[in-house]
């Protein structure tokens, strides 16, 4: 590939009047030597298992052997088809749905990571709940995850999508931002557009530190999937209504990896620092609380 940016990508869906997720596809095909019909095969594969796991964390409250995970998703769930949701249900389901996947993961799961398993739930919720509203076939569905995964391997070669190298902002950013490019462009919208949502969502986690609580992918990594899947959702909506982002994603992006670069060694995923850093309780939920309520 002569050239690992976004910029690169949107300019040739605008110049050949294509979709972002035909030329991600297209070049997929092109170093691999696989047929896009295979590629497809392989997507739809991967988006099974992401509706297994985000059915799975929906339906049984998971339960961690740390006690951390003590089914907030399900919790989530119940409370938004109660009707008590502050906005709609729609809005505490994405929440849910966020949530489900990695506690999954928590829990010695089957998932997807997407593009890491501290990320795991952004992806899925953002798309799948949308798809799932607006009656999206998965004809349109999965062009949109290759556009996510595009978005994910330039953020992967211009910055970090590590913990350990670039703080959470590289985990639970990226996911967002692939989430908002990609969600974009299943919503109708133009590369252009994509490109502001994908900055958005970037920059509104920029330095987000890596701060898990015991060295486990439990807490905060949970709930900031809740927060990364709302902040693509606002991204999106952003671009689509025709904001746009004074620096292109590409800018946002490779400072993204310098202010990773920087974040002090405690920051990034060593569990020395932030919320990491305070004094856990000592009792904690050893067995599935008879209410199954979240309160960690």
């Amino acid at each position: 590939m002569t050239d690992i940016s976004l910029t690169y990508f949107i300019k040739r869906a605008t110049n050949e009047s294509k979709p972002l997720s035909q030329i991600f596809m297209e070049e997929e095909s092109r170093e691999t030597g696989q047929s896009i019909t295979v590629l497809k095969k392989r997507m739809a594969d991967r988006i099974q298992i992401m509706r297994e796991s985000l059915e799975k964390g929906l339906a049984t409250p998971q339960h961690s052997r740390s006690g951390y995970i003590t089914g907030g998703a399900f919790q989530l769930l119940q409370y938004s088809e109660q009707g008590r949701s502050l906005l709609s249900a729609n809005f505490t389901k994405l929440l849910a749905y966020a949530m489900a996947v990695p506690e999954v993961n928590a829990c010695m799961g089957r998932i997807v990571a997407a593009p890491t398993a501290g990320s795991c739930g952004v992806l899925p919720a953002v798309l799948l709940s949308i798809a799932r509203k607006q009656k999206m076939p998965d004809a349109v569905l999965i062009p949109a995850f290759f556009t996510a995964g595009g978005i994910g391997m330039i953020i992967e070669k211009k910055a970090t999508i590590s913990g350990a190298q670039g703080g959470c902002q590289a985990e639970i950013g990226s996911a967002s931002a692939m989430a908002a490019g990609a969600l974009v462009e299943m919503a109708g919208g133009t590369p252009e557009q994509s490109d502001h949502a994908v900055a958005f969502a970037l920059k509104n986690l920029m330095g987000l530190i890596c701060d898990p609580v015991g060295g486990l992918v439990e807490i905060p990594c949970v709930k900031r999937n809740a927060l990364g899947a709302m902040n693509a959702v606002a991204a999106a909506e952003m671009a689509l209504a025709g904001l746009t982002s004074l620096f292109t994603a590409d800018q946002v992006i490779e400072t993204m990896g310098k202010v990773g670069k920087r974040l002090p060694e405690e920051f990034r995923e060593t569990a020395q620092g932030g919320l990491a850093s305070l004094p856990r309780p000592v009792k904690l939920h050893r067995e599935p609380p008879s209410s199954g309520r979240d309160s960690i």
